[in-house]
């Protein structure tokens, strides 16, 4: 399978990245806007993985490119530009595309994060009505600490939630139960997402008044 992390050179891109890469043998396809800055990430995604003798396959793409050779896409960006990307690479993805989902809106202030969603109800729901019809999109991936995924000496003990509709939601949940330490839940339809995202600015507190929770993620139990 091809997994294409669109504006995959920011912290989730290259957390979900570098966990796809060592722990599947998924084609990892990295995109950006500039291609030569994709490229640049690839180098250094690829020399982490040597150092721990692992061989895995990662090209770096524009992110329209990167959607085009995609099974699954990631929309690694931040929640403003989600709308924009999906806009940009919608003319690359079809009904075999599965579009992914992990940004949250929050806003901060002296007290800490906030959710602040868009009109659309979620960040998952504004992609949903930007995608193409026939794109199935499903959100994954929200709760989780860019800075866990990427360092590869730690392990991961964590829950990821989706939210979606059949096969697409199937398909997402089989893969991302492929990064080792990674349970996922089904969280209902998308009309759930903004349960899920509102976790996030949570969590983000938490981690920010008690130190020895620096990356702390969600176990449900």
């Amino acid at each position: 399978m091809r997994i294409a992390l669109l504006g995959g050179t920011g912290d989730i891109g290259e957390g979900l990245a570098l966990r796809f890469a060592h722990d599947t043998d998924h084609e990892i396809l990295i995109g950006s806007r500039d291609p030569e800055k994709a490229r640049n990430a690839v180098e250094g995604y690829e020399a982490i993985l040597e150092e721990r003798d692992v061989e895995a396959s990662i090209k770096g793409f524009t992110n329209e490119m990167a959607a085009d050779r995609a099974d699954v896409a990631v929309l690694s960006v931040p929640p403003y530009y989600a709308g924009d990307t999906v806009d940009a690479v919608a003319e690359k993805l079809d009904e075999d595309t599965i579009l992914v989902t992990p940004a949250v809106g929050m806003k901060g202030d002296e007290d800490g994060m906030h959710y602040h969603p868009p009109s659309a109800g979620s960040v998952t729901e504004l992609v949903a009505s930007r995608a193409p019809d026939e794109v199935p999109v499903v959100g994954a991936f929200h709760n989780l600490a860019a800075g866990k995924l990427s360092n590869l000496d730690r392990e991961i003990d964590l829950d990821t939630l989706v939210v979606g509709e059949g096969a697409a939601k199937e398909t997402v949940t089989s893969l991302a139960s492929e990064i080792d330490g990674l349970r996922v839940l089904d969280a209902g339809p998308l009309a759930n997402a903004a349960e899920v995202e509102s976790i996030t600015p949570l969590v983000i507190n938490i981690a920010r008044h008690n130190e020895e929770l620096h990356d702390v993620g969600v176990k449900f139990q």
